[in-house]
């Protein structure tokens, strides 16, 4: 589902120069849910956002469903995130001015889904948010906007979701409901999942968990699975 080749992403900061990434290869089959950990300023948030086509590496490919993504223009990588990709944002990223059902029509309408209100409130009943529906996103709790964030982002069933510390802004007990509501939903859509985080219980959630580490990647442990049904209890 996801294929990186020799990703490269440099950034020039005056008269230095920092390698985000360097040389890094990555291959994410379909249903796979793939952790990515390592300290802040690693790279991780920015190893998305060159899956998700929102940056242009300094050199490589990334690859998504056989989308070769350095042959797209900027029209043909927003159509791609519409129809294939969801984002969750550790900073939720709700449109202030829109309800919580509203923010999750939202992708639905943008597409001119016909059923984008009937979708939105199924998935608002998923994320156990239906008396929430007619608020706006500062009348909701912390983790009441990070579950219609998630909402938001697989209600279009995207073949890949990224999540970008989805947990990071939320206390213990709060941040492991809603790694549980993510978990279930991806499970039950089917989608590729990309995790960045620093939490070390939530990466165990993953099928595989890979560490990012002076812009270089590698294997870093394998999961049980048992994370990932502790988060559910």
């Amino acid at each position: 589902m996801i294929h990186v080749s020799h990703l490269c992403m440099r950034y020039d900061a005056g008269a230095s120069r920092v390698d985000a990434l360097r040389d890094v290869d990555l291959q994410i089959g379909p249903g796979e849910r793939v952790a990515v950990t390592g300290p802040s300023g690693c790279g991780k948030t920015t190893l998305l956002l060159l899956i998700a086509g929102l940056e242009r590496p300094t050199n490589g490919t990334v690859t998504i469903g056989g989308a070769t993504l350095e042959n797209m223009d900027a029209n043909g990588l927003a159509d791609l995130r519409r129809d294939r990709i969801g984002i969750v944002f550790q900073s939720f990223h709700l449109v202030p001015s829109l309800t919580a059902l509203d923010n999750i029509a939202l992708p639905l309408e943008i597409a001119a889904t016909a059923d984008a209100r009937s979708r939105a409130e199924e998935m608002l009943a998923k994320v156990g948010l239906v008396a929430r529906g007619p608020h706006y996103p500062s009348q909701l709790s912390g983790g009441e906007q990070q579950r219609v964030a998630i909402a938001r982002a697989l209600v279009h069933r995207p073949a890949v979701i990224l999540a970008d510390e989805p947990t990071g802004n939320l206390d213990d007990q709060t941040g492991t409901m809603v790694a549980g509501v993510l978990f279930d939903l991806v499970a039950e859509t089917g989608a590729t999942l990309v995790l960045v985080t620093h939490d070390v219980e939530l990466a165990g959630g993953c099928d595989r968990v890979l560490r990012l580490h002076d812009g270089a990647l590698a294997e870093h442990a394998a999961s049980s699975g048992r994370a990932r049904s502790a988060l559910r209890t």
